[in-house]
């Protein structure tokens, strides 16, 4: 496999980062490449069990992700971020601080992602119940550019995933996998 690696999956909220996460995880793990997800929503609940979702709030949840990120990759586990990280710089953090990093853009248009809407925080943002969303209140920026695209619409969740390693396999994050030999 070589040294480890972290991708950090962006993407506006209910684009299908964590539906291709979790599809990128199964496929790597039939390489016996065992990954740590850092998952946004389930670390802010441990980090910050109030968030204000505020830009400074925002900048210290990033950084404190990024660090355990890193701490990680330097023990030699490979770690996929699945976190919106809406402005540039906090993903930029990370790519500074990690040394073998990539950026995947979950590329879903707004309209995609509201229809989605799993958590109901486009509805939340439309109804005045939330300020904070990003791609509505708040802004999202897209990477620029990013290491990996994949649509999360319109394609099979599995087939972004099988993208993603293809191009883990041409930076040399993954080694290609060798037929096996019948018995």
């Amino acid at each position: 496999m070589g040294a480890a690696f972290a991708i950090w999956m962006t993407g506006l909220p209910a684009s299908g980062k964590s539906t291709i996460t979790r599809a990128l995880v199964q496929k790597l793990a039939g390489r016996q490449v065992s990954v740590a997800v850092l998952e946004s929503d389930s670390l802010r609940q441990a980090l910050t069990p109030r968030p204000t979702y505020s830009e400074e709030d925002r900048e210290a949840f990033y950084r404190t992700m990024t660090y355990i990120g890193r701490v990680l990759v330097a023990h030699g586990v490979p770690v996929v971020f699945d976190a919106t990280a809406n402005r540039r710089a906090y993903r930029a953090g990370a790519r500074a601080a990690i040394e073998r990093f990539v950026e995947v853009y979950v590329a879903c248009p707004l309209e995609v992602c509201m229809s989605r809407d799993p958590k109901g925080l486009y509805q939340k943002a439309r109804s005045g119940q939330a300020s904070t969303v990003p791609g509505m209140q708040a802004p999202y920026e897209a990477p620029e550019p990013p290491d990996i695209v994949v649509p999360g619409y319109g394609t099979s969740p599995d087939s972004d995933a099988d993208t993603i390693v293809s191009a883990l396999e041409n930076m040399g994050f993954l080694t290609h996998r060798l037929p096996i030999a019948p018995p």
